[in-house]
């Protein structure tokens, strides 16, 4: 076992080798700029390129014509909403969504709203689950995008997808979903689960940064979306720009690659982070599960210590990487708006330790990442006087504090 321990797959994931083989010939040999048509070299990338979409289209259960590729889910998100918001203005301009999605749908929506366009934020049950009936009572005739993400990047908590894609298909609105954390990691399929249009990006599924794909339907109804970007009418005039063909194959390859191992995934990640959560409330006491286990990437765990400081604890575990929902891993200091939003208090919203599990993780890594939060975590406990004075049963909720 190798130091520091990487569990921050919800960040990123390591490139799987083998989507590094497949793409290394495009930095080389295979060169050429896939809207070259006139030469074979413009032909062999565009092949590459043609793979990769059907690729991604297999995995998601889409067509290839509805894959549109872009440099990942940032861009996704903004041509997704803003697309949308611009084509159809002449129905409505309300858009509905939800105040736990990532910055990249919120800042979009902020940036929509300075120009007009109405946007309702639903808040979420305790459970980290948007309620159905408060979605449908928002929809108005005015409604012409709800945009729910499909599961959490910080509680892994994986929303009705399909329901609330029902709803918008009864009242006739676009279902727009940010399926980031759970394309490759869960089955995703955009039939079924009645998606209108999907962000993906490949470096959350072991694919390379800097690549990712919008799925936009063709049918019932057909989804037409407003390009953000003008050029050369790249991607069916929805996205102009040179494509980058070394990344979009490894796209390609890792989604494949999901494919394959995604039940055999799915099943060994579900067991150590069981054997990681199990580990660590027996040890432990005043330890909280934020969001609902019932619905739950299996490869996310995102706990609460109560009686510890965020930043103490992360500078304890310096050896693993994990995210946290305190202060120091943002450039704010307010602790996680996801969690905030559950109604967790600042206290352990500090607190909170996001642990996502990926493909080159080890039993063995697990076993050391438990043992470790446990000695820290009594450590800094034996350090606080809160634990002490909870330990002799005050109720801290009670006391009142003076400032000298």
């Amino acid at each position: 076992m190798k130091l520091p321990i990487y569990l921050d797959n919800h960040a990123t994931t390591m490139c799987d080798p083998r989507v590094v083989e497949a793409m290394l010939p495009y930095f080389s040999e295979s060169f050429g700029n896939a809207a070259s048509r006139n030469h074979s070299f413009g032909w062999i990338a565009e092949e590459g390129v043609e793979l990769a979409r059907k690729q991604i289209a297999d995995l998601i259960g889409a067509n290839t014509k509805e894959i549109v590729f872009t440099s990942g889910a940032t861009e996704s998100n903004n041509l997704a909403i803003k697309g949308v918001v611009e084509m159809y203005a002449e129905r409505g301009n309300h858009i509905i969504t939800a105040a736990t999605e990532h910055k990249a749908i919120l800042d979009t929506c902020k940036h929509l709203e300075k120009q007009g366009v109405r946007v309702t934020y639903l808040p979420l049950q305790g459970s980290g689950l948007v309620d159905l009936e408060m979605l449908r009572d928002a929809i108005t005739d005015k409604t012409i995008l709800v945009s729910i993400m499909y599961a959490n990047n910080e509680i892994g908590v994986i929303q009705n997808v399909s329901e609330i894609g029902r709803i918008c298909k009864e009242k006739s609105v676009l279902f727009h979903t940010d399926g980031v954390q759970a394309v490759g990691k869960i089955p995703v399929n955009v039939i079924k689960d009645n998606i209108d249009i999907m962000s993906m990006t490949a470096h959350k599924m072991y694919g390379p940064k800097g690549v990712g794909a919008l799925y936009v339907r063709r049918r019932n109804p057909r989804v037409q979306i407003s390009a953000q970007m003008d050029g050369g009418g790249h991607e069916r005039g929805m996205r102009s720009g040179t494509l980058n063909v070394p990344g979009i194959v490894g796209f390609g390859k890792a989604a494949e690659l999901c494919g394959q191992l995604m039940e055999s995934e799915m099943e060994k990640h579900r067991i150590m982070r069981d054997r990681l959560k199990v580990k660590l409330e027996t040890a432990l006491e005043e330890t909280y599960i934020n969001g609902t286990m019932d619905q739950r990437l299996p490869h996310n765990l995102n706990m609460s210590f109560a009686y510890v400081e965020g930043e103490s604890l992360l500078m304890g575990i310096n050896d693993i990487a994990v995210s946290s929902g305190s202060a120091c891993t943002s450039a704010t200091l307010e602790p996680s708006y996801v969690l905030k939003a559950l109604g967790l208090g600042d206290d352990l919203a500090h607190t909170s330790i996001r642990f996502g599990i990926g493909r080159f993780n080890t039993d063995e890594e697990i076993d050391y990442v438990a043992n470790k939060m446990i000695e820290v975590v009594n450590k800094l406990r034996e350090l606080s006087p809160l634990w002490e004075m909870f330990k002799d049963g005050v109720d801290l909720s009670k006391v009142e504090w003076t400032a000298h």
